[in-house]
């Protein structure tokens, strides 16, 4: 009889995660941080951590995700957040599969529906799409069997930024309750702000977002954030300073009158610095324009964890494919206990 090998401590903590992602997670997909709660994501927190430790190891490779197919849906273009996708898919183990915006059928004329029944008809397991329709992924997320991840929709959610901003944070904070975080930018066109202003506050952070008048969507002040018009009265005692990209290829007209002014009133500066607590950390989600919303001193600067962020993003990415996956998991086995159910109702003894 072959011996039976005790788990390791590495298998013995997924297991637990795979069980409290059956037990936690209400659904089998990530559209926004606005649907989750405070408990789900914690749990992405543990385990996002859990698979730092792995990237951390010689080998970066588990089978986590092995027999499982993954396609990343691209129809906006991306580096950071296509390419952490793809390198956690294969950390895991998942077969993947990558469509890009010039590669889709939407430019010959096929529908975003059309499309989904395509990816659904190749057993795709979980699909990761970006789309510059917000809704989108809910869109797809309502008509396939997969498990559907957000990886930016229009000017409405970036969950997994969101999330990666968290856990750099968590980092060099040690918690989220209580922190007081200035974003400030281009808030009118960004998803990382909705995201972050969701998540954080639902965390118990103090979320403060600063942005022109012309760059402020209306409904901000509806929002869990305090709205300031000063980027350095926003950065007044803060823990965390985060610059958004001005997005000027979703801007239709000019919305500030030149780059150099918007530098100058908006720009995170050493005036922010100063203003900040002493060990305030630097973050953005990338690309940064160097010279626009940073110069490129405060972006290298010491306390800045922008890099930080980038390397956190595979590991996030990780964990939120592993709890899907753990979720699908659960939810085929319960169907299939139905069936078990169904069948033995039916014997005729």
């Amino acid at each position: 009889m072959a011996r039976i090998k005790p788990l390791t401590t590495a298998e013995r903590s997924a297991l637990r995660t795979e069980v409290e992602a059956a037990k936690q997670l209400s659904s089998h997909h990530l559209l926004g941080m606005q649907d989750l709660k405070p408990e789900e994501i914690k749990l992405i927190m543990d385990t996002a951590f859990m698979m730092k430790n792995i990237l951390s190891i010689r080998t970066k490779k588990t089978a986590h995700l092995q027999g499982r197919s993954v396609i990343t849906f691209f129809a906006e273009n991306s580096t950071r957040t296509r390419l952490s996708f793809d390198m956690a898919c294969k950390y895991l183990g998942a077969t993947t599969s990558s469509i890009g915006a010039s590669d889709a059928s939407l430019k010959k004329g096929e529908n975003l529906y059309d499309t989904a029944k395509t990816l659904e008809m190749m057993s795709t397991d979980i699909l990761v799409v970006r789309h510059p329709q917000s809704g989108a992924p809910h869109y797809l997320a309502s008509r396939m069997d997969a498990s559907v991840v957000n990886a930016g929709d229009g000017m409405n959610e970036h969950p997994t930024q969101a999330l990666l901003d968290m856990m750099t944070m968590i980092e060099y904070k040690g918690a989220i309750k209580g922190l007081k975080v200035a974003i400030a930018g281009d808030a009118m066109h960004s998803r990382v702000m909705r995201s972050n202003v969701w998540a954080l506050s639902k965390v118990g952070a103090e979320v403060r977002v600063a942005a022109p008048p012309t760059m402020t969507p209306r409904y901000l002040d509806q929002m869990p954030c305090i709205v300031c018009h000063d980027v350095r009265e926003a950065c007044e005692e803060v823990d965390v300073i985060m610059g958004l990209r001005v997005q000027l290829e979703r801007q239709r007209s000019a919305l500030f009158p030149s780059i150099n002014e918007y530098a100058h009133f908006f720009g995170i500066d050493a005036e922010c610095l100063e203003l900040a607590r002493p060990d305030a950390i630097i973050m953005h989600p990338g690309p940064c324009n160097h010279g626009v919303e940073m110069p490129t001193y405060i972006h290298e600067h010491e306390r800045s964890v922008i890099h930080e962020q980038v390397a956190n993003g595979v590991a996030v990415r990780m964990a939120v494919l592993f709890l899907l996956n753990a979720k699908r998991n659960a939810k085929r086995a319960e169907l299939e206990l139905l069936e078990i159910q169904s069948d033995t109702d039916q014997i005729d003894y």
